[in-house]
């Protein structure tokens, strides 16, 4: 069965609640066609609920940034995966931005999973390594060990419900990016032969895994044609209309 496409624009810590719903309004009529093609967005928390109203009805699903564990408490600062449910269909979890700056654990990201799939939704597992470890020749062990670890506890039939990205560290926002065969190579062995090993090959064949890591309209066709990667998780070019308009369309085109 074929694996839907999912494109996923993470604007990180950019564009107020007021220059996102603009942004949605101008997407969506563009993106309208591609329904062969999961189109999300993922704003910041202070967007997110405006966001979601705004896409009410469009071809355009919502992501968080991230989420909690607990479903509620003394957690200062955080969100629940709880109190995303009522706007959002995905969660992001694991970003190395997150493991690097704000102490994301493997520990964590697998609490996160299994909170966010208890509350029906459906997390985007990052997972990646340095340029340290790339050039070490460590990329496959160390994002087998990540895998691992956010899916301990997950069950076969929850899988359903999980993307992974992988994305290189050294990839991101650097405008540096793996070659298309480099990264459908490192997706095969590092994670789909992981998920076979840990569940079995049909849960293997069946997950989508997005490639994440300076995508862009110029690049975007190379990575999509590679049969491990089932789209894109995307940073700056996800800020522009055009440009990701651009990719939903290569998105569609290539593997649609």
């Amino acid at each position: 069965m074929p694996r839907t496409p999912i494109i996923c624009g993470n604007w990180k810590m950019h564009k107020s609640p007021n220059e996102a719903v603009a942004f949605v309004n101008e997407l969506a009529p563009r993106v309208a066609g591609y329904d062969s093609v999961e189109r999300v967005l993922a704003p910041t928390f202070l967007a997110l609920a405006a966001v979601a109203v705004a896409a009410h009805g469009a071809p355009l699903q919502v992501a968080a940034q991230d989420g909690h564990w607990a479903p509620q408490g003394a957690y200062t600062s955080q969100v629940s995966a709880e109190m995303l449910r009522p706007y959002v269909n995905y969660v992001i979890i694991g970003h190395s931005e997150c493991r690097a700056f704000l102490n994301e654990t493997d520990v964590n990201v697998n609490r996160k999973a299994k909170a966010i799939l208890a509350a029906g939704l459906r997390p985007i597992i990052a997972v990646g390594e340095s340029l340290e470890q790339n050039q070490a020749g460590e990329t496959v062990d160390f994002v087998q060990s990540q895998v691992k670890a956010a899916l301990a506890g997950v069950s076969a039939r929850d899988m359903a419900n999980v993307v992974i990205a992988y994305e290189p560290i050294w990839a991101i926002g650097t405008g540096l990016s793996a070659s298309g065969s480099m990264a459908d190579a490192i997706i095969k062995s590092a994670v789909r032969d992981t998920i076979a090993a840990l569940y079995d090959d049909a849960v293997a064949s069946s997950i989508r895994i997005q490639y994440g890591g300076s995508v862009k309209p110029g690049n975007m066709e190379e990575f999509m044609s590679q049969p491990n990667i089932d789209g894109a998780l995307v940073g700056g070019a996800s800020l522009q209309v055009d440009d990701f308009t651009a990719l939903i369309e290569i998105a569609a085109r290539v593997k649609g």
